[in-house]
C-alpha cells in the first residue's frame, strides 16, 4: 500500500468514527462516509468491499486512537495505584466534552445496534473493550494489594463494571441530550470505586 492508499483509508475510517456515533451504523451510507472523508466512493471500495468490513476496521482503528489517548493521560503519573484508579475515571468524565457524537463511544454505538445482527462486528467491538480493559487491571490488581486485599472481587470484573457504568452513562446523556447527567453518573462511580479502597469523595 503506498502512502496515499494508507492516508485514504486513514481518512475513510477516521470518517467513519465520527459519522457511525452522530447517525449510527443502520443509519450511515457508504456515501455518507465518502463525503465526511472528502474522497469517493471508488476510493471506499478500493479500501474496504463493504460497510461491515469498514466498521470492522473501525473498530481496530478506535483501539488506536484511544489506546494513544489513554496511554499518554496524566492519570498513569501518581505513585499510589488507587489514585490511578481514580484518576482515570476523573480522566474519562473530562473526556465529555463537545457535542454528543464528539464524545460518546463508538464501540457502545455500534454494539447497541448490531449485537445480534452481526456477530463479525460484535466480536471486533468486544475485542477493542477488552484491550481497554487489559489496560486498567495492573493499576486495579496494585490498589486491591495495597488496599483492599481481602476483597473477593475480581480485578477484571471491577474494570468490566466501570466500562459498564461508563457506557450507560452515554446512554443517558443521549437521552437528555447533555452531558451533565453523564458527568453526575461517572462521579458517582468514582465515590464507589474510591470505597472499595477506604477513600471517601464528598
Amino acid at each position: 500500500m503506498t502512502s496515499t492508499q494508507h492516508e485514504s483509508r486513514t481518512k475513510l475510517l477516521d470518517a467513519a468514527l465520527d459519522v457511525f456515533r452522530a447517525k449510527g451504523y443502520t443509519a450511515t451510507r457508504v456515501e455518507d462516509i465518502c463525503a465526511a472523508a472528502g474522497l469517493t466512493k471508488g476510493s471506499f471500495f478500493h479500501h474496504f468491499k463493504t460497510k461491515d468490513e469498514l466498521a470492522i476496521a473501525a473498530a481496530g482503528r478506535w483501539t488506536e486512537v484511544t489506546g494513544a489517548l489513554f496511554r499518554g493521560a496524566d492519570y498513569h503519573k501518581p505513585t499510589d495505584p488507587v489514585d490511578r484508579v481514580l484518576g482515570y475515571i476523573e480522566f474519562r468524565k473530562q473526556l465529555l466534552r463537545g457535542s454528543l457524537a464528539e464524545y460518546t463511544c463508538l464501540l457502545g454505538t455500534l454494539i447497541q445496534e448490531v449485537y445480534d445482527t452481526n456477530p463479525p462486528i460484535r466480536i471486533a467491538c468486544e475485542a477493542s473493550i477488552s484491550s481497554h480493559v487489559a489496560t486498567l487491571v495492573d493499576d486495579i490488581e496494585a490498589a486491591k494489594a495495597a488496599h483492599a486485599p481481602g476483597a473477593s472481587w475480581s480485578t477484571e470484573s471491577l474494570a468490566l463494571h466501570m466500562q459498564a457504568v461508563i457506557q450507560g452513562s452515554y446512554i443517558i446523556a443521549k437521552a437528555r441530550y447533555g452531558a451533565d447527567p453523564a458527568a453526575e453518573s461517572i462521579e458517582h462511580l468514582k465515590r464507589y470505586v474510591a470505597g472499595l479502597f477506604g477513600r471517601s469523595i464528598q
